[in-house]
């Protein structure tokens, strides 16, 4: 068997943060949904069956829950910092595609949500 590429995803997690460029909210906050899906070799652990050869997922949560506890004004800024912050945590991530949804936004409309998606490519996998 050969494995072409492999991710993990960490699909929808809901926090309730403060980001925005209105004061309210940042004082209030509102509902977010992060994924984030990395690309990694998951060879490893498909023929080991062990936890020490994976990329944690439990892990991963925790950089997302850090991240996004940090108040900023911009969506794009909170994507861009969690997608850093899993390249700093775990160099093996080849890719990162983060979605950041602010649920309910104040724009006047009825929608699910207004969202930036950033695909990021680590660098430092590159060299």
């Amino acid at each position: 068997m050969i494995i072409e590429s492999s991710y993990i995803t960490l699909r929808e997690v809901r926090f309730h943060a403060f980001h925005g460029v209105m004061p309210q909210e940042r004082k209030v906050g509102a509902d977010f949904t992060v994924t984030l899906r990395v690309k990694a070799d998951l060879s490893r652990p498909v023929f080991s069956d062990n936890v020490n050869d994976t990329l944690n997922y439990a892990a991963l949560y925790d950089v997302l829950k850090r991240e996004m506890a940090q108040p900023s004004r911009l969506l794009e800024h909170v994507a861009g910092r969690i997608g850093q912050a899993v390249f700093d945590s775990f160099p093996q991530v080849e890719t990162a595609d983060v979605t950041l949804t602010k649920l309910n936004p104040p724009m006047g409309a009825d929608s699910e949500g207004a969202a930036v998606e950033l695909h990021l490519i680590n660098n430092k996998t590159q060299e």
